[in-house]
């Protein structure tokens, strides 16, 4: 409540199902490159409950990057890991 107004934050639609509402979750996140793949589990993100898909925040999408240039660099071929903060 500010002053003698309520704020709502209105609930966001999923872009690619039109019909799903989108709320924190957490999402399993595959990434590919050459022959690197690269699967990260619970990734924090807002997900759609219809169709779930995913949308990660700026922040998270640099991390998870991040980790995926790492496993190129490497020369994964495959990997599963598990988000850590």
């Amino acid at each position: 409540m500010v002053g003698r107004f309520q704020i709502k934050e209105a609930a966001m639609n999923c872009v690619i199902c039109k019909t799903g509402q989108i709320s924190a979750g957490n999402a399993i996140v595959t990434l590919q490159r050459g022959e690197t793949t690269l699967v990260i589990k619970n990734v924090p993100a807002d997900v759609c409950d219809n169709c779930g898909e995913y949308y990660l925040s700026e922040k998270m999408a640099e991390r998870v990057l991040e980790l995926g240039e790492s496993a190129v660099k490497k020369g994964v071929e495959v990997e599963v890991m598990r988000w850590a903060a």
